[in-house]
């Protein structure tokens, strides 16, 4: 073989520590970032707001109703805005973890979706702040009433705790969407998926897509098609990187062969 595994073989036992000391070294550093996201939670929070204000012309407020609402509303920013900010250092130690492990080759393969996945959850979460959250509180917002003629006004109190968590469902869903050509694409590689078989099945992929944008946003179509629409692009372009592997994998096959002796 012209490729072989790192020279030294470790025991399982010092595999299990090593992995125990990565694990460690991972949660320290994912409870110090929590501490300082919770330092900095309000400000974390108001930027999540933000859309909301803009779409109330900075006039309305948020509510909570019990006393511990806005405390641990506070601790679920600093969570989650910690396991995002850490997920790099959790992925380097899983390299460094898996990486002896591999061939030269596979080790080359796998490094790009490494990166590739926090990149890609990042443009998800983009999305849906920048683009589909702004649409989705006008559309929520219009429902108000003024209460003309003698009837009662409807407005929107939001509770603080209530809105992280549609906030965080959104980016999470939007996020964990946009992983789809790193999977089909890994996919792909180990033979799993085909880019004739995605191809073929794309009109029951678009069915999919719809009835996972319906359960993972709010029931509104602007969010619905914001989160449908781009995957499917997600989809095509897995198509063409699963074309892509196929035809690296055909072209390594032949040059196997031609090297082969008589």
């Amino acid at each position: 073989m012209s490729e072989n595994l790192d020279d030294h073989k470790m025991p399982l036992l010092d595999h299990l520590v090593e992995l125990r000391t990565r694990m460690l070294w991972t949660c320290v550093v994912f409870i110090v970032g929590f501490f300082i996201c919770f330092y900095f939670a309000e400000p974390i929070f108001a930027f999540l707001v933000q859309p909301l204000a803009d779409s109330l012309g900075h006039k309305g407020r948020m509510i909570y109703t019990a006393l511990h609402e806005a405390f641990f509303t506070y601790v679920k920013v600093a969570f989650f805005t910690a396991a995002f900010v850490t997920f790099p250092f959790f992925a380097i130690q899983l390299w460094k973890f898996v990486a002896p492990g591999l061939y030269k080759h596979e080790r080359q393969a796998f490094l790009p979706f490494l990166v590739a996945t926090p990149v890609l959850f990042f443009l998800g979460g983009a999305l849906v702040y920048y683009f589909v959250m702004p649409l989705a509180w006008k559309f929520f917002l219009s429902f108000q009433t003024t209460g003309a003629e003698g009837g009662l006004a409807i407005q929107l109190e939001a509770k603080i705790d209530q809105y992280l968590s549609l906030v965080m469902r959104l980016i999470f869903a939007f996020g964990i969407g946009f992983e789809l050509p790193v999977v089909l694409t890994l996919m792909a590689r180990v033979g799993i998926v085909t880019s004739k078989g995605l191809a073929e099945k794309r009109k029951y992929a678009v069915v999919l897509v719809f009835i996972a944008a319906a359960l993972l946003t709010p029931p509104d179509v602007i969010s619905q098609i914001g989160l449908a629409v781009p995957i499917l692009l997600l989809y095509e372009i897995s198509i063409i990187s699963a074309k892509m592997v196929e035809k690296r994998r055909e072209e390594a096959d032949r040059q196997a062969e031609e090297e082969e002796p008589a």
